[in-house]
């Protein structure tokens, strides 16, 4: 994997030996939960264990959930996270403000990858905001669950217009695209399907995953078809023999927009 990772698989802190099978499942990023898949009184276990995992490098990258600032529990999982030298990013939950993310950014070193989970009414109207709001901010993502009840919202279409809004966001930052977030029934691959196709033609790229059985189903609908490469390569190699707009023989037009989507999709098939 070379730089557009698809599956981002969470696994809970305070559960060393599920944490070990997620970092052999094949998922491009492991995310150690510290926050909602932990219990209060499970929260300062789960930090010690992941610090002291995270204590030496790891075959993957790693990003940790630390718990939200509001809460009690945040300073201390940064002060114990951050510095660990297994650590490849840290995700940052109920994000709603720039200061957030800035907040953070001083109380870790400058290199450390932020990534902020947008999940209420007041953080998606602050997107872009937040997206910009530090160097070290490396990406956003919306976390729904709590988004759908901050909202009210009880269809799933209800959330896309807040979906678009932080793929625009991410854009207009220079972000990566964002990931989709997790599909919570771990037995509804049909279902995991659908949702996957429907987040790629918003602008997703990948999703949040809480079960290794859903990683092949993110990977599978994700990454570009055999026609998609097929019609890149011809895009490509028509713009390398003729500057400029031009009709292909199928009647496609294509012009520096159409070759750039040409090469983001050849790149993305070469990810492994």
């Amino acid at each position: 994997m070379t730089g557009f990772p698809l599956t981002w698989l969470y696994a809970p802190g305070d559960r060393p030996h599920v944490v070990a099978k997620a970092l052999v499942s094949g998922a491009d990023v492991v995310v150690i939960d510290l926050e909602d898949a932990v219990a209060p009184d499970r929260k300062a276990y789960a930090r010690s264990a992941t610090a002291e995992l995270l204590s030496e490098p790891q075959p993957v990258p790693v990003h940790v959930r630390v718990n939200a600032l509001t809460t009690p529990w945040a300073e201390a999982d940064l002060a114990a996270i951050a510095p660990s030298p297994g650590l490849s990013g840290l995700r940052l939950p109920k994000v709603s403000a720039p200061a957030d993310v800035v907040h953070v950014a001083r109380l870790t070193t400058p290199t450390l990858p932020l990534y902020a989970l947008l999940e209420s009414a007041l953080a998606i109207e602050q997107a872009h905001s937040v997206a910009t709001a530090h160097p070290a901010l490396r990406g956003i993502a919306i976390g729904e669950a709590d988004l759908r009840a901050d909202l009210g919202v009880r269809d799933d279409a209800g959330l896309d217009w807040s979906r678009s809004r932080v793929v625009v966001a991410a854009r207009a930052a220079g972000l990566p695209p964002p990931a989709q977030s997790v599909h919570p029934d771990t037995r509804d691959l049909e279902g995991l399907t659908a949702s996957c196709i429907h987040g790629r033609t918003l602008g997703f790229l990948g999703r949040a995953a809480i079960h290794p059985r859903q990683l092949p189903v993110i990977e599978r609908v994700y990454l570009p078809t055999e026609r998609e490469i097929e019609e890149a390569e011809t895009i490509i190699k028509a713009a390398a023999t003729t500057e400029g707009a031009q009709a292909l023989p199928n009647g496609t037009f294509i012009d520096a927009a159409v070759v750039a989507t040409a090469q983001r999709t050849l790149s993305l098939a070469r990810r492994t």
